[in-house]
């Protein structure tokens, strides 16, 4: 059992190290959209489902409340939080249709979408996506490989494995990393 906690324990390090390394430069982008969009008065949308769809109302709690310093709460919000909204696009229309709809509803050109999918194709992602972009939002997509996710959105972070924990790991790594960096941008004063 210990060898196994172990080798699990060696891959999570081996596969955020290589993803955090291969993706850098598109994080750093992704903090720049993000302060950017903050700064304007616009809000981030994130969504995914299942377990993306928890990281989604992760990530919308610590720019909410608060990450690592105290500041005042900054606009987020999870689109997988509101049972009602769900599961009445689910029911009336389509189950693809529960993160555009909301995207159609809420999104205004300042704001940015934020999408999360391990497999990167997931349909009512792609499609919140889509539609952020037929509003002007900048979108951010991390995804495991990039799947149609890689082709709609703006700037896409990906994970090269095949394993869902492994990229699930990687994805609230770079959550965090990027809740760090936007008050980071936002708040230097706070980091001397």
């Amino acid at each position: 059992m210990k060898a196994i906690i172990l080798n699990i324990l060696e891959a999570s390090i081996r596969t955020k190290r290589d993803c955090i390394e291969t993706n850098l430069d598109g994080i750093i982008h992704a903090a720049d959209i993000l302060t950017d969009c903050l700064q304007r008065g616009g809000k981030i949308m994130i969504f995914g489902n299942g377990g993306s769809a928890a990281d989604a109302q992760h990530l919308a709690a610590e720019f909410v409340n608060r990450f690592q310093i105290e500041r005042p709460p900054l606009a987020a919000v999870a689109l997988t939080t509101d049972a009602s909204i769900l599961t009445s696009i689910g029911n009336d229309y389509d189950f693809n249709e529960v993160f555009s709809k909301q995207v159609a509803a809420l999104g205004r050109t300042v704001d940015v979408a934020w999408a999360i999918s391990t497999s990167g194709n997931s349909a009512n992602v792609v499609e919140g996506i889509r539609t952020a972009r037929r509003i002007g939002m900048q979108t951010i997509a991390m995804s495991g490989r990039g799947g149609e996710l890689a082709k709609c959105a703006d700037l896409v972070l990906t994970v090269a494995s095949n394993t869902t924990a492994r990229i699930q790991e990687c994805h609230i790594t770079i959550g965090h990393i990027l809740c760090d960096l936007v008050d980071r941008n936002l708040y230097p004063d706070e980091f001397k």
